[in-house]
């Protein structure tokens, strides 16, 4: 992933992507109430994922169905910048995992993590470089109720999806989506939301209290 995009991503927020995708699309892009062990931390970069399903050891075989296995084939030859996102269909009070499984995320250079399920140890996750957002914290193990079980599919996340190599981006505000192909005008339309913005506090500032109307 280019470094000028890296860098570009870091003068935004959640809401002014929102405002970008909305613009060009009419389907929802956004993902809220996450948590994070790092809130001021910003996640970006392009989706691998991991759809869950619920336990069945009698179908699902521990030895194939487990995240060390589907995490590397989400990740491929190069994890580098990329965003793990975990999909847990319906189990968003289970935890997905906790600072063991996470720390292959930091052995691998990932950008972070993002899931619809909890996760557990967040004073380690806290010492990854990854940023990490949640639903919550968890204290129980969760693999008894679901089991990784396709890597690179497409998932769904409060009904917003998510297409492997999509954008991610996340800060304390909630996620947003972005269409692989489409990051580089979705960002350039951002900029045009924070100009915007800039102009009405300006206008807003100056307004006569007897004469002012407006949204803003």
């Amino acid at each position: 992933m280019p470094s000028e995009l890296i860098r570009l991503a870091q003068r935004f927020r959640t809401a002014d992507l929102v405002d970008a995708m909305g613009r060009q699309h009419k389907h929802r892009a956004h993902i809220l109430d996450l948590v994070s062990p790092t809130p001021g931390r910003i996640l970006f970069g392009p989706a691998v994922t991991i759809s869950y399903f619920p336990s069945c050891d009698a179908a699902l075989d521990p030895d194939q169905y487990n995240f060390a296995r589907l995490f590397y084939e989400a990740i491929g030859d190069d994890g580098s910048g990329k965003v793990l996102v975990l999909a847990s269909n319906g189990y968003e009070n289970t935890s997905m995992g906790g600072g063991t499984k996470m720390s292959r995320a930091q052995n691998h250079g990932l950008a972070g993590v993002l899931t619809d399920g909890r996760l557990r140890d967040f004073d380690e996750l806290a010492t990854y470089d990854a940023a990490i957002y949640c639903s919550g914290q968890a204290t129980r193990w969760g693999g008894d109720s679901i089991t990784p079980f396709q890597a690179n599919v497409p998932v769904v996340l409060q009904g917003v999806g998510i297409m492997p190599g999509s954008f991610v981006f996340a800060d304390s505000s909630g996620a947003v989506v972005v269409p692989e192909h489409q990051v580089d005008d979705v960002f350039a339309e951002a900029q045009r939301v924070q100009e915007e913005d800039a102009s009405a506090m300006g206008n807003i500032l100056g307004e006569d209290p007897m004469t002012a109307s407006g949204d803003h």
